[in-house]
């Protein structure tokens, strides 16, 4: 909402300080104030001219027009200083020594391509040496054949507005020759501030005049700077009050949905001068405020509109057919709006309709069918109040969002509209010489005030610091509550005059322009902002000591640490996929990873679903940097996966929000949330170790995302067996089936084909997921690991190389190695694999490296290689292994 500051200081009535104060006023009131803009200060040497004469250039590209316009009155000197009469042969001998035009006296010659204005017009004229916004300055040049002596201009090279269609016409009474930055006043300010969706009173000059008195402790008389009316007039003559059609003192008006329409008042007015302009004070005005000026009678509907938040309709009254009906629209019915659109209606469009059919959409825009238009002389104002979600629907239906219902969505006052009707009525008689005919017709639905039992110990409560009774009840009046009650009455005589906080509950009538105050908190929150949330002490909470993170926390933040350490880069996805999240990863049938939830609000369209695996986000990722030249990815993500219960979806019964849930509905809440395990998952893609002076780069294969999965179970303190796997979304010939304590806690290898080419990546990405909340929960079952002792004795080395069959699991040769071994061994390394003709086919060789130490001595030849041999035969015994020759 765009406020222009000289509008804001005429209702409040009162002096403000600045605009800069006025702005940090408002911000300090809760409301977001995005920009504070001067406009006009730097306009000068703009005059008021009339057009003398005018003869078409014609060019190659356009015709242009060259203009004679007369600056100064007969005998009086133009603004530049140069005499009229009296030194017309001086001036004109300047001019022509300039090399400029001779015309007659007080006249200059002025190049103009547009063609709005006729001979006779008054507009404004840039005179050599004159600035315009923006430091725009003006001088005499040759153009199109002509010297130009300044420069006709239109409303937005002015800085008036951003309508650049034409040229500024002036009123014909204008004086020739007076200063346009004086006449029109065009120094000001404006306010650009975002209104929140539960403010819709701030869609105003009113509502923020409110604000900003109360803000600097300013009396507000509200509204009797819009013609001395009480903020709910009451009832008009000719009113029915029961939605039946009014007499003859109003317009017959008809309401047959009184839940979507409570409040319909419609004045006529007749005799309005169709060649009545908008005094450019109010043209200025709208154009500030963002809205373009059209006529007199729409400039009047929209001055209303940004002055007192209450959208009005103007219908011509010779084009009505009838009585106003407001109904729902009936299927098959069409409405041509004013935005030239023939829009198919819904049968759940709220419309105002005559005896032809719909002629309106109820709060969003009228039809084409009863326009303004030039020749229009009577006039039925339609000033309304309508239910903000049926105007908000049916605007989005549509898609049709105007000024209306932006306002409407956000709550009108329903006691604004006899009000707003009646200055309408008022402006159209001062600015088009209109009259209103007697009486109206006010059709008035509207339920009782709403009222909210409230404890004044609550902003207290919930603010955390004391609020007297005092600062509550001025609070309170401020927003234009009206408190009653016996607490009430107890609280302000006991304890306003020690400044003590109060006690007890009273009765809180919450005004009609604050359809958003339902509840204690709401008339806490006014209490609390309007007192400043600055006097809202900063008090930071203690941490009980000796707290601090769980194992489980630390364990945690280890993995993320390792990971981070060998090379890996965390990221940070949303956990919603697509529909087609499986899909992407080849899932087949009946895998659990298939059974996503669904959303019921979700974010967008393609992302409905929660994740039941993180690789969906780490491919997601992986895509988008690769397609920003990032080839080489190392990327980690820590999250938790979503996985629908045993049972499938079960509906359970919503808890009331006005209370806490008890046990029982916790309970059963809790039963149908979906499983939330945490998970860890990698994946990688083109070199995993850079090329360089040092030799070529070495590309990331499946060996990386298993070493990967080994720094995870490090970090917590557990150690992964690893065996073959064969689960997608992994290649079946290299995948890793990784387990702890013979559980399957995830998989590592190379990303099967089929997935790379349907998420884009390029051949051979590898990944790794594990079950990162399993690893933690082994980890903190087993008893503390003492730090182990540091032998000072040499270690003694022996290399074994054995030949298996190529269906053995090398994690089986490990284990049966470190079993054979015993206690002396301290590590166990494979460090070669060799598959070819000299081992045969279908078996392969798997060398290892054992290192062995004792405590306490230094082991002799014999006693390592006695332990080599048991190794060697443990591993014989239950894998059939051989020594290799």
């Amino acid at each position: 909402m765009r406020i222009v500051m000289s509008w804001l200081r005429e209702v409040v009535g009162a002096p403000l300080p600045p605009a800069k104060a006025v702005a940090e006023a408002l911000i300090r009131a809760g409301f977001e104030v995005e920009g504070l803009e001067t406009v006009g200060s730097d306009l000068a040497g703009v005059v008021v001219g009339e057009v003398v004469s005018i003869e078409v250039v014609p060019t190659k590209k356009k015709d242009v027009r060259w203009c004679q316009v007369r600056v100064a009155e007969l005998g009086a000197a133009d603004a530049s200083g140069a005499p009229d009469a009296a030194g017309a042969a001086g001036a004109a001998g300047s001019a022509g020594a300039a090399g400029a035009e001779v015309s007659e006296p007080g006249v200059r010659g002025v190049i103009c391509g547009a063609f709005n204005f006729e001979v006779g017009d008054r507009v404004p004229v840039a005179l050599p040496g004159s600035v315009l916004p923006g430091g725009f300055e003006i001088s005499s040049r040759k153009t199109y054949g002509h010297v130009s002596d300044g420069m006709i201009c239109s409303a937005r090279e002015l800085g008036l507005g951003e309508d650049h269609s034409g040229i500024l016409v002036l009123p014909p009474d204008t004086p020739i020759g007076a200063h346009v930055a004086e006449l029109l006043a065009v120094s000001d300010e404006v306010l650009d501030i975002a209104v929140t969706p539960d403010r819709g009173y701030g869609l105003s000059v009113r509502g923020i005049a409110r604000e900003t008195a109360t803000a600097f402790g300013l009396p507000f008389g509200d509204p009797g700077q819009w013609g001395g009316l009480a903020s709910d007039a009451g009832p008009l003559p000719g009113d029915t009050g029961d939605g039946g059609e009014a007499g003859a003192a109003g317009y017959p008006v008809r309401v047959e949905d009184t839940a979507a329409c409570d409040r319909y008042v419609a004045r006529v007015v007749s005799g309005v001068d169709p060649n009545a302009r908008t005094p450019l004070g109010w043209a200025r005005r709208l154009s500030l405020a963002g809205m373009r000026p059209i006529s007199a009678p729409v400039d009047v509907t929209n001055i209303v509109m940004l002055g007192l938040g209450q959208p009005l309709h103007a219908f011509d009254r010779a084009k009505l057919s009838g009585p106003i009906v407001v109904r729902r629209a009936r299927a098959g019915e069409r409405l041509l709006t004013l935005d030239g659109v023939d829009r198919v209606l819904d049968p759940e469009d709220l419309v105002i309709a005559d005896d032809s059919g719909p002629i309106a959409l109820a709060g969003v825009m009228g039809g084409a069918a009863t326009e303004i238009s030039a020749t229009t002389t009577d006039i039925v104002l339609e000033s309304a109040h309508f239910d903000a979600i049926v105007v908000a629907r049916t605007a989005r239906r549509h898609r049709l969002g105007s000024e209306a219902s932006r306002r409407f969505e956000r709550g009108v006052d329903p006691a604004l509209a006899p009000v707003a009707a009646q200055r309408a009525v008022d402006l159209l008689g001062e600015l088009a010489g209109a009259s209103a005919e007697p009486g109206g017709t006010d059709v008035d639905h509207r339920p009782a005030p709403v009222t909210i039992a409230f404890p004044l110990g609550e902003p207290e409560r919930l603010a955390g610091r004391p609020y007297p009774v005092d600062v509550i009840r001025r609070r309170l009046a401020d927003i234009g509550a009206v408190v009653s009650g016996p607490a009430w009455d107890a609280a302000a005589s006991d304890v306003a005059a020690s400044g003590a906080a109060a006690s007890g509950t009273v009765e809180v009538t919450v005004p009609s322009w604050r359809p958003d105050l339902a509840r204690p908190a709401d008339l806490v929150e006014e209490v609390v902002r309007l007192e400043g949330y600055d006097t809202i002490p900063v008090t930071l909470p203690l941490v009980p000591a000796g707290r601090g993170l769980t194992e489980a926390q630390r364990l945690r933040r280890a993995v993320g640490r390792a990971l981070a350490a060998d090379g890996f880069v965390e990221v940070l996805t949303l956990p919603f996929v697509g529909a087609d999240a499986a899909d992407v990863l080849s899932l087949p049938d009946g895998d659990p990873r298939r059974a996503a939830v669904r959303v019921t609000n979700p974010i967008a369209q393609d992302a409905s679903f929660l994740r039941t695996t993180l690789l969906s986000g780490l491919i997601e990722a992986a895509g988008r940097n690769l397609g920003r030249g990032q080839t080489d990815l190392a990327l980690f993500e820590s999250g938790l996966v979503f996985r629908e219960p045993a049972g499938g979806a079960v509906a359970v019964a919503t808890p009331p929000v006005d209370r806490r849930p008890n046990e029982a509905e916790i309970r059963a809440l809790d039963s149908v949330l979906p499983d939330q395990p945490r998970h860890v998952a990698v994946i990688l893609t083109g070199l995993r170790e850079p090329a360089g002076w040092w030799g070529p780069g070495r590309a990331a294969d499946w060996g990386d995302a298993v070493a990967g999965a080994h720094s995870v179970a490090a970090a917590v303190g557990v150690e992964l067996t690893v065996g073959a796997g064969d689960v997608l979304p992994w290649h079946p010939g290299r995948c890793a089936e990784l387990s702890v304590d013979g559980r399957v806690v995830g998989h590592a290898g190379e990303l099967h084909p089929r997935v790379l080419g349907a998420a884009g990546l390029p051949a051979r990405s590898c990944a790794m997921e594990l079950d990162l909340d399993a690893l933690i929960a082994v980890a903190l079952e087993r008893p503390a690991v003492a730090a182990p002792a540091i032998s000072t004795f040499p270690p003694a080395d022996r290399d074994v190389a054995l030949v298996t069959g190529a269906e053995v699991p090398v994690a089986a040769v490990t284990e049966a190695l470190r079993a054979g071994a015993g206690e002396l061994l301290e590590s166990l390394s494979l460090f070669d694999v060799y598959e070819g003709g000299q081992v045969g086919p279908g078996r392969r060789s798997l060398a290892f490296g054992l290192r062995l130490r004792a405590a306490d001595r230094t082991l002799t030849a014999g006693e390592a290689n006695d332990i080599r041999d048991a190794a060697v035969a443990e591993a014989a015994s239950r894998t059939g292994a051989v020594l290799r020759g």
